[in-house]
C-alpha cells in the first residue's frame, strides 16, 4: 500500500478526533489557565488546598487498589480459562463478560443491596454473631473498591486470557522437565509472556476506574468524594467551569503518565527476561 493512500485512510478519523475531541478538549481547558494572577495559579491553589488533595489521593488510591486486586484475581482467571478446552473456554469467556452486560447504575443499586445496613453481609455477621449492629460497608472507600473491581475484572481477565491462549502448553511441560514446581513454572514462563496483556488490562482497569463516576457516586457517596464526582460538583451544581477544567486536565496528566509507567516498567521486565535469557 502507497503511503500516499494509507494517509488518506488515517485521515478522516484523525478529523473526527480533532472536530469531536480535541476541539472540545481545548475550549474547556484553555480558561483555566487564564484564571488567577499566572498561568498555573488554578493548579497550584488545587494541590495546596488539602480538601482537593484528600480527593486526588483517594482517587489515586481507589484505582491502584482495584487495578492490583484485578491483576491478582484476574491473571490466574484468565490462565485457567486459556487452558480450558474451546468449549469451556467460550463458555467461562461468556460468563467473565456477563456483568459487562448490565448497566453500572444496576449494579451499583445490586451492591448497595450487598452492602447495606439491612443488606446480605450485615444479616449474615448479626445471624452469625459476628457483629451486634450493621457494619459500616456502604459509603466507604471499600465500597467503591468493590463496585470498581466488579465493574472492571472482566476486562482484566478478557485481556490477558487473549494473550495467553496463545501460550503452547509446551512452555510449561518444558519447565516442569527443567526442575520447577507449577508455581515457579507459572512466574517464569507463563507470566512473563503475559505481560503485554497485563499491562494493557492494567492500564483499562485504572483509567477505567479513575475517570468512573457511577460506581464512586452510587457506593461512595458525597462524603467519599472522587475526582470524577467531584468534577460534577463544581460545574453542575456550584457552576464553576474552570475548576472542573482544572480536574480535568489533572486526570488526564495522571492517566498518560500511568500509562506511560505501564509502558517503562513492561520495557524493564523485557529487558531483564532478555538478559537472563
Amino acid at each position: 500500500m502507497k503511503k500516499s493512500s494509507a494517509f488518506a485512510m488515517v485521515v478522516p478519523g484523525l478529523v473526527i478526533l480533532a472536530v469531536c475531541l480535541f476541539l472540545p478538549l481545548l475550549r474547556v481547558l484553555i480558561p483555566s489557565f487564564q484564571t488567577g494572577s499566572y498561568p498555573f495559579s488554578a493548579y497550584v491553589e488545587f494541590f495546596q488546598d488539602e480538601y482537593y488533595r484528600k480527593i486526588f489521593a483517594r482517587t489515586v488510591k481507589v484505582a491502584v487498589l482495584t487495578t492490583v486486586v484485578c491483576m491478582v484475581t484476574g491473571v490466574p482467571a484468565a490462565y485457567f480459562i486459556s487452558r480450558c478446552s474451546k468449549k469451556w473456554r467460550g463458555l467461562l469467556l461468556s460468563v467473565s463478560i456477563f456483568p459487562m452486560m448490565t448497566n453500572s447504575v444496576i449494579r451499583s443499586f445490586a451492591w448497595i443491596n450487598i452492602l447495606g445496613s439491612n443488606g446480605v453481609i450485615n444479616k449474615f455477621l448479626i445471624a452469625a454473631g459476628f457483629a451486634e449492629k450493621p457494619v459500616k460497608l456502604l459509603y466507604t472507600d471499600f465500597a467503591i473498591i468493590i463496585g470498581s473491581v466488579y465493574l472492571f475484572l472482566p476486562l482484566m481477565i478478557v485481556t490477558v486470557a487473549g494473550i495467553m491462549e496463545n501460550i503452547g502448553d509446551d512452555m510449561m511441560e518444558a519447565a516442569l522437565s527443567l526442575g520447577a514446581d507449577r508455581l515457579k513454572g507459572f512466574m517464569k514462563v507463563v507470566f512473563p509472556m503475559s505481560l503485554p496483556g497485563i499491562i494493557v488490562g492494567g492500564i483499562l482497569v485504572f483509567t477505567g476506574t479513575l475517570t468512573a463516576y457511577t460506581t464512586p457516586q452510587l457506593l461512595g457517596g458525597n462524603k467519599n468524594m472522587v475526582l470524577a464526582t467531584f468534577i460534577y460538583q463544581r460545574a453542575m451544581t456550584v457552576g464553576d467551569w474552570d475548576g472542573a477544567a482544572v480536574i480535568s486536565l489533572i486526570m488526564i496528566v495522571v492517566t498518560l503518565a500511568v500509562i506511560k509507567g505501564f509502558n517503562a516498567l513492561a520495557a524493564r521486565l523485557d529487558r531483564r527476561g532478555g538478559s537472563h535469557a
